[in-house]
């Protein structure tokens, strides 16, 4: 058995569908769903003599997600017919961008990996195009039938540079992770891989390791998760040195992947450039950019997710898996952050945002930031812990209660009586537990302090949870003592 080690390559084509109120070349509706066919028009179903006409607000939105990827901007740029024949694409072409001048060449994205460092994946071209209708093939039937409520969707595509960065996997996962998050900061695509308004494509190759020559790619579709893009490269790198240790060539195709199955399977031989036959649309007059715009473009960018995390981690002090999880979505970082600024410990609102706000948002099915706890409610809350007027304990109730009524935590606590009990009280308590256990205390006064443990799990039964624990112990000790 050959002992050769492989090591992969991956480039990365990714298209992202783009939150425009109306198609890319007519006043069409854009919009995931619907009866087939029934958001379509003579453009979009390229029927003769109908003038597509772009959209200004899909060409800005490209412009700004190129900036954000660190991309030079292509002052003059236009479009082109890219030409072949598919029952999903009515015209026999489809327009889009080609050659030197997309509308952002030569970025980058950075992704941070599971021990913290952070790789820069280079980016060759960001580019505007239409998207396709959808084949929708029956079951034993024989046949297929369209829809065109898609075609001429404006879709984006980010392409990454050759030779490859991405060598693994992990990394291409987190790449397209990490891609997704900056373009739902910048609100210009959902993101959701499942209903296909973000596809990432890898196009993995392997070559033995130490070789400057790579192997044949293949491109992988079908991968509607995250997961599915890491287990699609891994299955395709272990498929095609398969294939080479068996005296077989690897061929340039197009596979789909079989999620149920966990394998790669071949749709079709892909095509080559030449192929396509690329000319100049010349019913679209170019596209120039002048640089006031594209700086006042710039400006408005917001801070985006990995130049947050790190801001998250440095100002509030918090742990990299939680800064992480709070900035994969940009509405509760922005909600996490409104509460932390009023809140006296901005870790504890963390906590309290990722676990039990975040378990409650869960159950009902509600994102965290559209709850009846708002960012100021939750502050309350710690605020209130922070300053020993409810306990741990007490707060897990008080929470429940802000989430069903919409109350602040003051009002809940004021409502339910749910102040820590005083000293006094606690004492009392404390004198009650040790009278009733007198086995337990001689255990303890012996040498057992393994019994204490009893002691005070039956006083805060007792209490109801509304004694501060500081406040058990110490009283304890002190009755003790003089038992």
């Amino acid at each position: 058995m050959s002992q050769t080690e492989y090591e992969v390559k991956v480039g990365m084509e990714c298209h992202a569908e783009l939150l425009t109120q109306s198609k890319m070349f007519c006043g069409c509706r854009n919009e995931f769903g619907g009866e087939p066919n029934t958001r379509t028009c003579p453009v979009c179903l390229g029927l003769p003599g109908s003038l597509p006409v772009f959209n200004k607000a899909a060409v800005e939105q490209v412009l700004r997600t190129a900036l954000a990827l660190h991309c030079e901007i292509s002052l003059h740029t236009i479009f082109h017919r890219k030409n072949y024949f598919y029952p999903d694409l009515p015209k026999g072409y489809q327009i889009s961008q080609y050659g030197s001048t997309p509308i952002g060449v030569n970025g980058y994205l950075e992704i941070e990996k599971a021990d913290g460092s952070v790789k820069q994946i280079r980016i060759t071209r960001v580019h505007l195009e239409e998207d396709t209708g959808k084949s929708i093939h029956s079951d034993g039937a024989g046949y297929s039938v369209m829809d065109y409520n898609r075609s001429g969707v404006p879709l984006m595509e980010i392409v990454t540079a050759f030779p490859p960065d991405i060598e693994s996997g992990e990394e291409a996962r987190l790449y397209a992770e990490a891609l997704r998050s900056v373009l739902l900061y910048l609100n210009v695509s959902d993101g959701r891989m499942e209903q296909g308004s973000l596809r990432a494509e890898p196009n993995p190759s392997i070559r033995p390791v130490g070789s400057e020559m790579f192997g044949v790619k293949t491109e992988l579709k079908n991968l509607n998760s995250f997961r599915a893009v890491q287990r699609g490269v891994e299955y395709e790198a272990q498929r095609q040195a398969a294939e080479i240790e068996a005296g077989r060539v690897v061929i340039q195709a197009t596979y789909g992947w079989d999620e149920e199955k966990g394998v790669t399977v071949l749709q079709r031989l892909k095509e080559v450039e030449q192929e396509y036959r690329y000319f100049p649309e010349p019913d679209l007059i170019p596209i120039d950019f002048d640089t006031e715009y594209i700086e006042s473009v710039r400006a408005s960018l917001p801070e985006l997710p990995l130049a947050r995390t790190r801001r998250l981690r440095e100002q509030y002090e918090l742990p990299a898996a939680d800064a992480l999880q709070l900035v994969s979505d940009r509405a509760t970082a922005d909600f996490f952050e409104e509460s932390a600024k009023a809140a006296k410990d901005a870790k504890a609102v963390a906590n309290w945002l990722l676990g039990d706000l975040t378990r409650l948002a869960n159950a009902a099915g509600t994102p965290v930031s559209e709850t009846p706890v708002t960012a100021a409610a939750l502050a309350d809350l710690v605020n209130l812990i922070v300053a020993g007027t409810i306990t741990g304990k007490i707060a897990k109730q008080v929470i429940e209660e802000m989430f069903v009524s919409g109350k602040t935590a003051s009002q809940v606590v004021a409502d339910l009586g749910l102040t820590v009990s005083g000293a006094d009280e606690v004492a009392g308590i404390v004198a009650g537990v040790i009278a009733a256990n007198p086995d337990v205390v001689a255990k303890i006064k012996g040498g057992n302090e393994k019994s204490r443990g009893f002691l005070v799990g039956q006083v805060m039964k007792a209490a109801k949870g509304r004694a501060r624990p500081d406040d058990i112990n110490r009283l304890m000790e002190e009755a003790l003592a003089n038992a």
